[in-house]
């Protein structure tokens, strides 16, 4: 058997390179000679009249010639399947013309599909089935939807569709009834065209009414196409989910975080009727357990580091007492007064229906809400998901026998603990590892990966580790978490670093290392709606189900609050609009800030993505302690680092680490948003003295590496002229420094 199968496959292999080879003769030939011409509107235009004529002596040979030369064109994919398809409109008309091209170009993709799978598929699953099986088993599914999609909206050409569609699992019968099904209608578009385009005899008839028709029809098609292709969508996934007569309400917003507020506020400001639904607390994470406390307890720790620094500023003595307890009972104030900003009270003056209890998805429109009074069930047009996001804790041995704190429960805490091991080196690890130190706690930053605030450039990640160094943080990175375990009472963390275990003993824990999207107790797994990760969503922010939305933390791809509330915009208006107007999430400028000391803010690129993504860029750095304010403030330290295009001042990505770093940010998130470069920056007054005044500094040294200097050469010399005779043998005389380097602060 084994020899017969050798046999067999010698065979095969023959019989393959036999095809190429055919296929590589007929592709040369068309080349070689020049056979393009010949599918060329110009040709046809110049040959029109014989061409007609022979068709109306011979109508069937005519015919049957075209559709083999059309369906061996599409087979090799020889370029002009386009121009036939008009030609076809022209000899033919409209209903011959389509019924030729509809069967040629199905037999044609069909025996190019073929030929692929014959040739290719094999060697390709051998060789990338583990890669594949993902798009193989969505093929094997949904492979007829997917196929009709690209036929009704050609993002690819059709000829690499017809080539990869064969080394896929898809049934031939399959592919050729959905290839003939789904290129009709932009084949009877183009037949069309051609039929117009064959009266041209002149230029008046290029403005004929038909042709301008043609032409509308051509722009449109691809516009109607995506929405018979999103109706065939909607029609399949709505199909088990019977729709209510009328509705209750136009939206129901899920969780009253950052993205449910702002989505709240904007429909019942467009004068919707709204509910809003949240189990737990108004203001979700942000006001609760997030930004508000950390920022409330970083300012009181910051304020101590100050004292402590008090010598820097000429006071010789300062000291100052505290009890934690009180330093937290403060946090909650904060959380106090913040909070009528996102109440019940306030939405509800807003006209927005507010309801305290649990929410479940029983059905595309509806919406089951159970509260202390019970259980009632909402009727809505759509729904928007912002159920947002909890700390996640890595199944680590022994980490539930410790009473691990997170970011959610860090702020019951009354009393400081004298040891803290903080687990993560991310930008929250960061921000209350440095002021829990602060506050007086001997603090272990661990971190699996190299450095800490990996995301950043490698710079700002050594200029944060070294400033935690001076305040008496032990930072370990490269160290990972095995084990945690309690000898004799006290509670120990067992790490591994470069092959051995190494022991951190501590009195609390802190895991901050990451954070996970709540997809699950409101009925997304009933509706079949994916959400691994985080809950799926289209560029729309749509769901599987285009009425459900999801915006925020739960959505991501960035969990922050300011971009909740940008997705926010975009989930309320298109759930309100679609399908009369909907808009794309833009995310091309998003801003963020860890709130260390120093701080460092982001926009756009930073040098190691730029790097990891092969996009050319050019740096600027300038360098925050040359900043007069910078010097009088006593925070002389960081910089400002952007990136732009090659050769060109537009702002590719800014980094700044310093004082105020989030706040100086908003200048350059301005100008990337509206396409502001930095020469307008420079030109841009500043107020002295002030920080700001780092940007505009900043802009003074990329302006002075792209300076003209064959212009200035030609400038020195016309102002030499001027001196007169005696300036120009001057001039000729060396100088000690004929480039000396401006500061660009000109107070220097």
């Amino acid at each position: 058997m084994t020899g017969r199968w050798a046999l067999e496959s010698f065979f095969v292999n023959i019989r393959k390179l036999l095809l190429v080879g055919a296929v590589a003769v007929l592709i040369g030939a068309f080349f070689a000679f020049d056979l393009g011409r010949f599918f060329s509107l110009e040709y046809f235009k110049s040959q029109q009249a014989a061409i007609e004529a022979y068709q109306a002596a011979h109508p069937w040979w005519t015919a049957g010639l075209f559709f083999t030369v059309y369906a061996v064109s599409t087979a090799l994919s020889f370029p002009g399947a386009a121009v036939l398809t008009l030609v076809a409109g022209a000899l033919f008309g409209v209903l011959w013309g389509t019924i030729l091209v509809s069967f040629a170009s199905t037999l044609g993709a069909t025996l190019a599909f073929l030929i692929a799978r014959f040739v290719l598929r094999d060697w390709v699953q051998d060789h990338f089935g583990d890669k594949l099986k993902a798009i193989n088993a969505g093929v094997a599914k949904e492979g007829g939807f997917y196929l009709f999609t690209l036929r009704l909206i050609p993002i690819f050409p059709f000829f690499i569709i017809n080539l990869v569609m064969g080394l896929t699992p898809i049934r031939i019968w399959t592919f050729i009834w959905v290839s003939q099904l789904g290129m009709l209608i932009g084949t009877a578009v183009y037949v069309n065209a051609g039929t117009q385009l064959a009266q041209i005899d002149s230029l008046k008839g290029i403005l004929s009414p038909g042709l301008l028709a043609s032409f509308v029809l051509l722009g449109l098609f691809p516009l109607i196409a995506k929405k018979i292709v999103a109706l065939v969508k909607a029609k399949r996934v709505y199909a088990n989910w019977p729709k209510p007569a009328r509705f209750d309400r136009n939206l129901v917003v899920i969780g009253a975080g950052s993205a449910g507020l702002v989505t709240a506020y904007i429909a019942a400001a467009v004068k919707a009727k709204v509910t809003l639904i949240e189990k737990h607390r108004m203001g979700g994470d942000c006001l609760n357990t997030g930004c508000v406390p950390s920022k409330a307890l970083i300012r009181s720790a910051k304020l101590l580091s100050h004292i402590r620094r008090s010598a820097e500023f000429g006071i010789r003595k300062a000291d100052a007492e505290f009890d934690f307890a009180e330093v937290m009972a403060r946090v909650q104030r904060v959380i106090r007064e913040v909070a009528p900003h996102d109440s019940v009270a306030r939405y509800t003056g807003l006209g927005v229906e507010v309801i305290e209890g649990a929410a479940k998805i029983t059905s595309p429109w509806t919406v089951e809400v159970t509260t202390a009074d019970g259980t009632r069930t909402l009727t809505t047009r759509a729904i928007v998901i912002a159920a947002g996001a909890r700390p996640f804790a890595p199944p680590i041995p022994g980490l539930e026998e410790v009473s691990y704190l997170t970011s959610d429960t860090v702020w019951n805490l009354r009393e400081l603990p004298k040891r803290l091991v903080v687990l993560g080196g991310g930008p929250i690890g960061s921000e209350l590892t440095q002021t829990f130190a602060r506050l007086g706690s001997q603090v272990t930053q661990v971190e699996m990966g190299p450095r800490i605030l990996s995301r950043e450039d490698p710079e700002v990640s050594a200029l944060v580790a070294e400033r935690f160094r001076e305040e008496g943080v032990a930072v370990l990175t490269e160290h990972k978490a095995k084990q945690f375990v309690v000898e004799n009472g006290e509670k120990i963390l067992i790490a591994e670093h470069q092959g051995r275990d190494v022991r951190v003993p501590f009195d609390a824990v802190l895991v901050a290392v990451g954070r996970v999207a709540n997809t699950t107790g409101y009925g997304l797994e009933e509706l079949g709606i994916p959400a691994s990760r985080t809950v799926e969503t289209n560029e729309y922010l749509q769901t599987l189900y285009p009425n459900i939305y999801a915006a925020g933390d739960v959505a991501g791809p960035y969990q922050f609050t300011h971009t909740a509330a940008h997705q926010a915009w975009y989930a309320a208006v298109n759930a309100l609009f679609d399908p009369f107007k909907t808009f794309k999430a833009d995310y091309s400028v998003i801003p963020w800030s860890t709130f260390v000391d120093p701080e460092v803010a982001r926009v756009g690129l930073n040098e190691q993505e730029a790097k990891e993504q092969g996009i050319p860029y050019e740096v600027t750095l300038y360098g925050i302690d040359d900043l007069d304010r910078a010097i009088a403030d006593g925070e002389a330290h960081g910089f400002v680092k952007v990136l732009t295009a090659p050769g060109k001042d537009k702002i590719l990505g800014v980094t700044l680490v310093g004082e105020h770093a989030g706040d100086l940010l908003a200048e350059y998130v301005m100008a990337m948003r509206h396409g502001i470069g930095l020469n307008k920056i420079l030109a841009t007054i500043h107020i002295y003295p002030t920080l700001a005044e780092a940007n505009k500094y900043a802009a003074g040294v990329w302006e002075k590496a792209h300076a003209p200097e064959k212009l200035l050469a030609w400038v020195e010399r016309f102002h030499t002229w001027r001196r007169g005779p005696d300036s120009r043998m001057r001039a000729e005389t060396p100088r000690a420094n004929p480039n000396p380097t401006p500061n660009p602060n000109p107070s220097h």
